[in-house]
């Protein structure tokens, strides 16, 4: 049974969703918490078009079940080669991925100052693959730089993962089998 949006809370922030399978359970949890969950979906890193086509259908749906507000950000995948450039060969969780998390959290970011949400977050820190820590300094540092306010929320906490992945399992999400970007497929 899908979850209404408090329609009556004022207290709003906008989601990073990197995937469906990722943001099922944050989704339920900040609306729990009594926040209106917006979602934005900016995800240049996806690689190929076909695969960020397959996750962007797959959150349309879970946001659909949550009643959430959802917003698309551009495809722009020229952004992302540029940001990481000279860092291709960079292994996996390294330097290219934290460059990668700012690219997409300052577009959060500037994003939620142009809707005029002051807090934000991100679903990417429910991976067992992500470092936590990293994406929330990123993310207070670029709220700082905003004057936004990042919720640094570990959304692993309370079996997060086992429950974001029954979510997408129930509602039949499309899995991927790798973080996104080209250079992950190695």
């Amino acid at each position: 049974m899908a979850q209404n949006q408090n329609s009556n809370s004022s207290k709003k922030i906008l989601l990073h969703a990197c995937c469906g399978i990722c943001s099922g359970y944050p989704i339920s949890l900040l609306q729990d918490m009594g926040y209106c969950v917006v979602v934005y979906f900016y995800n240049p890193n996806i690689y190929p078009e076909e695969e960020y086509n397959k996750r962007l259908e797959a959150e349309k749906t879970l946001c659909r079940h949550f009643n959430c507000e959802f917003i698309i950000g551009n495809y722009e995948p020229e952004a992302y080669y540029e940001f990481v450039k000279g860092l291709e060969n960079e292994p996996e969780k390294g330097a290219r991925c934290d460059k990668c998390f700012e690219l997409r959290l300052n577009k959060t970011a500037q994003k939620a100052k142009a809707l005029r949400i002051e807090e934000f977050t991100t679903s990417m820190v429910i991976s067992p693959h992500k470092n936590y820590e990293k994406l929330s300094e990123i993310g207070n540092s670029i709220a700082n730089k905003h004057n936004l306010k990042y919720l640094p929320i570990n959304f692993r906490k309370n079996d997060g993962f086992l429950k974001t992945n029954k979510i997408s399992k129930d509602l039949g999400l499309y899995r991927q089998n790798y973080c996104g970007c080209k250079f992950a497929l190695r």
